[in-house]
């Protein structure tokens, strides 16, 4: 692969990781509000912001996983440039 298409496939998934955090924003802050906002007047509303707590989490803890997989992408384009130049000294 040549530099340049290098570059663009890692520009390409760096604008993939922010589409799916932007995603996950938009749908941490609608279940925030929902959880705070809501008011318990029975046993069936209750069930209901258990359900938005739940998925809260779960989206919080996809954004956590989905972070972490861009911070290891962009650590090893990092570590192959270093040893690509590193190579291209000697």
């Amino acid at each position: 692969m040549s530099e340049d298409s290098a570059s663009a496939a890692t520009r390409e998934e760096a604008d993939d990781y922010d589409v799916m955090l932007e995603t996950l924003d938009v749908a941490i802050e609608e279940a925030k509000r929902k959880v705070e906002s809501g008011r318990v007047y029975d046993a069936g509303n209750e069930k209901v912001r258990i359900k938005w707590i739940r998925a809260l989490a779960y989206a919080v803890n996809v954004r956590r996983q989905v972070t972490t997989d861009r911070d290891l992408e962009e650590l090893t384009e990092r570590i192959e440039q270093l040893e690509a130049g590193q190579e291209g000294s000697r």
